[in-house]
């Protein structure tokens, strides 16, 4: 069964409804350029915890930048969240920064969703799929993992990933791999995700080969986001295709994105941090867009709330001047299937 199959078998009739209800105002925002929302987020991501065990170079969480503090989310928090969305959720990345196996009850977080009939999802650097955490992630019934690889050496992979074991990961791959097999489970879905950067991007052949001799479902190339990209960096692809930036006229690197007026995460999901605040895109990675609370408003109290109204307006009147749009994919394509 191929992933969206997966995700259609968990829909009902609530959440096609409420899907359609957010399209269709989305669209007719995007027509008149004036904010209209119907329903309720359709996806939401999740953020276990900002703590990370390695330090890559363009991650705020690696580089132990962020202004904001640093923690894991509360169990009945969570739960609460879970409860109050998950007639109309269809779809829960348990992921926003940090390293998500680092939260302890981070598979128990997995579980309570899955467990309520919405499709989960996570992202991880794979040094903690030990052969227990392994067989508790395919008993937990997440859907979809995301392995971050980047490189088929340990030379090019701690070139992003750094602090990193690459042989760690393929333990990791390969435990999920066997369990799989043994408790006869179709999940999760396994995915290779490969970010391309100059000292990897001769490496892809081999990451596909690895792939299938592991038994991975599929591999994912990335293009790698640049905080100071104007000047270029030596992580930029020497491949124009693998980059989501060009040189100018000027000699100045921009990202290829032309930024129209109109965004659909706005409309259909939203970022919970680990502490229960609200922000509107995964972009907002210091979340200094907080549009809410949760703990002392409901996620339905915030979506509805007029900073949020404001928020979409703004984006549909001129998104070129919001701060965090500035180096937005949102439009894009930033992965290739290998």
């Amino acid at each position: 069964m191929n992933e969206a199959l997966r995700v259609a078998a968990k829909l009902t009739p609530e959440k096609v409804a409420n899907y359609l209800k957010v399209w269709s105002s989305y669209h007719l925002s995007r027509l008149t350029g004036r904010e209209r929302l119907w329903g309720d987020p359709a996806s939401l991501a999740i953020e276990p915890t900002t703590q990370c065990n390695l330090h890559c170079p363009e991650c705020p969480s690696g580089l132990r930048l962020f202004s904001r503090h640093t923690g894991k989310i509360d169990f009945e928090l969570y739960k609460s969240i879970i409860d109050q969305t998950h007639r109309k959720l269809i779809y829960l990345i348990l992921y926003f920064q940090g390293e998500p196996y680092l939260h302890p009850r981070f598979l128990d977080l997995v579980g309570y969703a899955s467990q309520k009939g919405v499709y989960t999802a996570t992202s991880t650097n794979a040094h903690f799929l030990t052969n227990k955490a392994a067989r508790r992630t395919v008993e937990s019934g997440l859907d979809r993992l995301i392995i971050s690889i980047d490189g088929t050496t340990q030379e090019s992979y701690q070139a992003y990933r750094v602090g990193g074991q690459l042989d760690k990961v393929l333990e990791g791959a390969r435990n999920v791999v066997r369990w799989r097999q043994e408790l006869k489970s179709k999940t999760p879905y396994l995915i290779f995700q490969f970010l391309v950067v100059r000292q990897n991007e001769h490496q892809l052949p081999e990451v596909r080969r690895l792939a299938r001799e592991i038994g991975i479902d599929k591999v994912l190339v990335k293009t790698a986001q640049i905080y100071d990209f104007e000047d270029g960096s030596p992580l930029m692809p020497e491949n124009p295709k693998y980059s989501r930036y060009e040189r100018g006229p000027d000699g100045k690197f921009r990202i290829k994105n032309k930024m129209p007026n109109h965004c659909w995460r706005m409309w259909h999901s939203a970022v919970v941090t680990w502490d229960g605040g609200v922000v509107p895109c995964c972009f907002d990675k210091d979340a200094q867009h907080k549009m809410g609370q949760l703990g002392t408003s409901t996620l339905a109290q915030v979506w509805d709330d007029q900073a949020y109204h404001r928020f979409r307006q703004q984006i549909l009147q001129s998104r070129q001047q919001v701060d965090m749009c500035r180096n937005c994919t949102e439009g894009m394509k930033v992965s290739f299937e290998l």
